[in-house]
């Protein structure tokens, strides 16, 4: 590992790390020590840090804001690279927005309403880049991702860059293609609707105001613990079997609302994990029902 460092030190110009605490690049607030933490500054670096990465057959992650991610506590044996701000930016021409990946998607929303351009309300108060929104396939308030993408770019793990319509995504529900091929996305292109200002706005307030009323913002979390079940929702669930405000040491199941597992007093990773198997195990004995992981879980088995 200190030889891919090194290299990676001597040769790029953007944040090279060793040994690096994730957790402040996490929303949950968790998570040990990395190997080798890498921001890449371009695509040209990106293309880079996998091509050294291929010859020295190291284990390697790739995150963006870190919304939906929980570390382990012993962090992560391998290189993790940041696909960040360094590759954002915003486009605006008639109704298409071209996006990088490290936009945030609340700049996006924000951009586009200022243009007149709807369709992203839905995205305006989600916490994360547009690379991982894309990628995991991002919704909600009955809106998603692949409603508004017209084609992606993206790099494969060996460097190589395709241009991907919005059906050669793969689009399904908090999924894609780049989980399924393993391709970072880079940038996007997104088609929207011509529509009032004063009306986008009013709806991107609504959300905002309904998202602070219902989920507990003030506290780290990675959003939505689990994923919706078929014919149901996992915070229903939750609540139901009687699971609301459940602690486990750090850790707690929110009062506010059931679907996040939020760190509320300095949790651990194996907190969080201890507490999520207490829901699986206690909602599929009440209902037979398997609650899968939204949130991803690095370096620990669930």
């Amino acid at each position: 590992m200190n030889n891919i460092y090194n290299t990676l030190k001597q040769q790029l110009n953007g944040n090279v790390h060793k040994e690096f605490i994730i957790k402040d690049n996490t929303y949950f607030k968790i998570g040990g020590s990395v190997d080798v933490f890498v921001e890449p500054e371009n695509e040209s670096e990106l293309q880079f840090v996998l091509q050294q990465i291929g010859h020295s057959k190291v284990p390697f992650y790739i995150i963006g804001n870190g919304t939906n991610l929980l570390f382990s506590d012993n962090g992560y044996r391998g290189v993790v690279i940041k696909v960040g701000s360094n590759f954002n930016g915003i486009y605006v021409k008639g109704n298409k927005v071209s996006v990088g990946a490290g936009t945030l998607l609340s700049q996006t929303a924000h951009a586009a309403a200022e243009k007149g351009l709807g369709g992203l309300e839905f995205a305006s108060g989600i916490p994360g880049y547009m690379g991982g929104a894309i990628a995991m396939n991002a919704g909600a308030y009955g809106g998603e991702m692949c409603q508004v993408i017209e084609s992606v770019r993206c790099m494969d793990y060996q460097g190589k860059v395709y241009e991907l319509s919005n059906e050669e995504m793969h689009f399904k529900y908090r999924s894609s293609r780049v989980f399924d091929q393993g391709l970072i996305v880079l940038s996007a292109d997104l088609r929207l609707e011509n529509k009032d200002s004063a009306s986008i706005y009013e709806q991107m307030k609504e959300l905002a105001k309904k998202r602070t009323e219902k989920q507990p913002l003030d506290k780290p979390s990675a959003g939505s613990t689990f994923k919706r079940p078929q014919n149901g929702f996992a915070a229903k669930l939750i609540e139901e079997a009687g699971l609301k405000g459940l602690r486990y040491r750090g850790a707690m199941i929110s009062d506010k609302h059931c679907g996040f597992v939020i760190n509320d007093n300095n949790a651990q990773a194996e907190d969080v994990l201890s507490l999520m198997r207490i829901i699986r195990e206690t909602v599929y004995d009440k209902y037979g029902v398997v609650l899968e992981p939204e949130v991803r879980i690095i370096g620990e088995d669930f």
